[in-house]
């Protein structure tokens, strides 16, 4: 007969008592039962762990073996603590990968709510372009992912929101003095900065401006940064100029509905870790707003 967990349970609480009736209302079994798991756990060892039958005292084999019950059933309860955590979405660890505006303007408010409800919940969330957030994926580097994705084999799709694209350029830039009569024509002359989310907008009129530029910039800060430093203007999705960027302005485009989509992709939900499941459902589950102006 090997070791049992209720064995050194027993062993443990008998110690702990020193006395097979107490340690039996403590267990919520009947001192007889208690006894004959003790004897079994004495059998196995081939020696008597107290002293005597009153099991008041314990042998130094006992004082020994105690020590080390203890240590085992200490690490026995962590264990299963972590697992029923790990169960209940109260413990993990989730791997996020998003977009720059998503992480500044989406994020904030859902994680705040999330982190409050599991705080034994560890979250490491990266951001870059939607480029990257696909390969994190499909090399399951990250968990969720939110940026413009296409399908992907194997993973669930959602729409978690859209916006549109407009043109951004510094706040004092004559164009937003004159965007209202403007088109894409009036462009022609600026130095355009061009970014991965330009291929979504299909407009005939914005591929010679497109085509034209010398400047592609992957990074959203960094092109901010540039048109804010007079390098260029550019295109981007509404979302990515927050109304606090009192030094830049975002112009609807004339004439065009373009709209980025945002999606959220994740394993299928039953492949997901619990904690991870959760905060996709609370994603899905967002009242998310992006017409800030």
């Amino acid at each position: 007969m090997s070791i049992k967990i209720e064995m050194l349970r027993c062993f443990r609480t008998v110690a702990d008592h020193g006395s097979l009736a107490e340690a039996a209302t403590a267990l919520g079994r009947t001192p007889s039962a208690v006894s004959m798991m003790l004897k079994q756990f004495e059998d196995h060892i081939g020696a008597p762990l107290f002293e005597t039958a009153r099991k008041s005292r314990l042998t130094p084999l006992g004082e020994l073996v105690q020590i080390e019950a203890n240590r085992e059933l200490a690490h026995f309860d962590r264990t299963i603590a972590a697992i029923e955590g790990l169960s209940r979405a109260e413990l993990g660890h989730i791997r996020l990968a998003v977009t720059p505006s998503v992480a500044q303007a989406v994020m904030p408010p859902i994680l705040q709510a999330y982190m409050k409800s599991h705080p034994g919940v560890r979250i490491d969330m990266s951001d870059s372009d939607s480029a990257s957030v696909q390969r994190e994926l499909a090399a399951e580097r990250a968990d969720i992912g939110l940026a413009s994705l296409p399908p992907m084999p194997g993973f669930d799709r959602h729409l978690v929101f859209t916006d549109a694209f407009g043109l951004v350029c510094r706040a004092d830039d004559p164009l937003t003095r004159e965007w209202s009569t403007l088109g894409w024509a009036d462009l022609a002359g600026a130095n355009f900065i061009a970014n991965g989310l330009c291929q979504h907008i299909q407009d005939a009129d914005f591929a010679p401006i497109l085509a034209s530029s010398m400047l592609m910039v992957h990074n959203t800060t960094s092109i901010l940064s540039l048109v804010r430093a007079g390098v260029g203007v550019t295109v981007l999705p509404e979302l990515t100029v927050l109304p606090e960027f009192s030094d830049l302005a975002f112009l609807p485009l004339i004439n065009s509905t373009a709209r980025r989509e945002v999606w959220m992709l994740t394993q299928p939900e039953k492949m997901l870790p619990p904690a991870a499941r959760v905060l996709a459902r609370t994603i899905r589950q967002a009242n998310i707003s992006v017409d800030h102006r």
